[in-house]
């Protein structure tokens, strides 16, 4: 089996950006103002391949009708717009006046996309938006899993086995791999339960480096927000904090540069 931190020799090697951010629904922390536009403004300023989206609406009335700049079209397909012509949304909470989840904006085709429902007990709704992407000059897909998990450990934890069993089923064990979301994983139990179960890597542990603090974005003190490969390596990682991603999310994004 090829390394977890290893990319496949024979093929010329493929350079990606990937970006994972909890967009908050299109609103500041504490739902003071709708910054949608901004946001979409500023995650195009990074030029990802890949975007990683958590907690976007595909729809809802009362805001559509409240804000005059609201999107006539669902979150997801308004942040894709003409830069990433690719894009799968994962329903995770339907409520009377909407809906929210995941959703995964690429420049690459998507040929195949799943939303497995990992929700454990009311209240709370969650999912694994799991897309196999088309990579040119690659002979393999590039699987990309999009999380968001509970905010109780004993949920999070099975949540955790069953991203395993699904990668473990679904996922080649040569195939590059990427992970990435809000795990709301505070107590930092995550690596162990993946590395294990799934042979993956947290992209930003590099030596002594732990993974940076995320939440809240501005004045992080959480690590929440993860990324995770396997068969690819990392170039770099990096949070983005200050402005204007402090005032854009109630979560700080994270960044990496991979090569498959």
């Amino acid at each position: 089996m090829t390394s977890a931190a290893q990319p496949r020799a024979q093929e010329d090697r493929t350079t990606l950006q990937i970006i994972t951010l909890n967009a908050h629904k299109g609103f500041t922390f504490f739902n003071r103002r709708f910054i949608l536009h901004e946001l979409r403004a500023a995650v195009r300023e990074i030029g990802a391949d890949v975007v990683f989206l958590q907690e976007v609406l595909g729809s809802h009335e009362r805001h559509s009708a409240r804000f005059a700049n609201w999107p006539d079209h669902p979150q997801y397909e308004f942040l894709a717009d003409t830069i990433w012509p690719q894009f799968a949304y994962g329903q995770n909470a339907v409520y009377p006046h909407g809906d929210h989840g995941n959703a995964v904006l690429t420049k690459f085709p998507i040929l195949h996309h799943e939303n497995r429902d990992v929700s454990i007990g009311p209240p709370e709704k969650r999912g694994l938006l799991h897309c196999v992407l088309d990579i040119p000059g690659r002979s393999q897909p590039l699987h990309v899993i999009c999380c968001h998990l509970g905010l109780r450990e004993s949920h999070r934890a099975q949540q955790l086995e069953l991203m395993c069993r699904m990668i473990a089923d679904e996922v080649p064990e040569d195939a590059p791999l990427l992970i990435a979301g809000d795990f709301n994983d505070w107590r930092e139990r995550a690596d162990d339960i993946l590395g294990r179960g799934a042979n993956v890597r947290n992209a930003f542990l590099q030596g002594e480096q732990r993974a940076p603090r995320t939440f809240p974005a501005r004045c992080p003190l959480l690590r929440l927000d993860r990324i995770y490969t396997r068969n690819v390596l990392v170039d770099a990682a990096r949070v983005l904090t200050g402005r204007p991603w402090s005032h854009l999310s109630d979560h700080a994004p994270l960044v990496a540069r991979i090569t498959l």
